[in-house]
């Protein structure tokens, strides 16, 4: 059904929208459907897992890293990952700078915020991510570049709620652009919705939502 679900999905996203297809938990046998579908974007939230199905899977995939990354698991995504969307501390991403530099690479990343009214979400808030924009340890950064923001709305069924947190990161994305981004052409991406809210999400002006329940049926998470 992945093929089938894929086109149902497709035919709600407009054009100039990323659909990342989240792949976490799932055998490579579905990935690989989604690919035969057209689908070259993937999200993982596993570095071993993502790292595992990259050496497997066709070369031409854009592999996204959108969980929450430990420092000492960097080394294993940096070489290929298209995307790191969960920067949550200075101290991550002079890691993933420090890693880049091995692999002559410079990895685009999203700062993630914290919009949802959940504890258990990870993120910044606008003053955090200012204090690493400002700080002479990111300007020291080259091989790391900021290409937007990410963040999780709170899981309810409340649209008013959830539009509000969605319009608070676009908020945000448009505070950091006017201050620090002006004149970068790549500081363009709202990575925010998921299968339950991503139509509200590209109404608010997400540039890529993460779908993955809709695609691939339910997550497995007694893997």
């Amino acid at each position: 059904m992945v093929k089938e679900n894929l086109e149902t999905v497709r035919k709600t996203i407009p054009y100039g929208v990323l659909l990342v297809a989240v792949s976490k938990t799932k055998p490579v046998e579905a990935l690989q459907e989604a690919y035969d579908a057209g689908q070259r974007v993937f999200g993982e939230n596993h570095a071993l897992e993502m790292r595992d199905k990259h050496e497997v899977l066709p070369k031409d995939i854009d592999w996204h890293f959108i969980g929450h990354l430990q420092t000492n698991k960097i080394k294993y995504i940096v070489p290929f990952v298209k995307l790191i969307h969960s920067i949550d501390t200075e101290n991550l991403l002079q890691a993933v700078n420090k890693e880049a530099v091995k692999h002559d690479r410079i990895v685009d990343c999203l700062l993630q915020f914290h919009i949802a009214e959940e504890e258990t979400k990870f993120g910044l808030n606008l003053g955090e991510a200012e204090g690493i924009l400002n700080s002479d340890a990111f300007k020291a950064m080259k091989n790391v570049r900021i290409c937007g923001v990410m963040g999780m709305a709170t899981n309810t069924d409340d649209e008013i709620q959830i539009r509000k947190e969605l319009h608070h990161l676009k908020d945000i994305f448009g505070t950091l652009k006017t201050k620090y981004f002006t004149d970068c052409e790549y500081f363009k991406e709202i990575s925010m919705g998921m299968s339950d809210d991503y139509p509200i999400a590209i109404e608010e002006g997400a540039t890529m939502v993460r779908v993955g329940s809709r695609i691939f049926g339910a997550r497995n998470y007694n893997v």
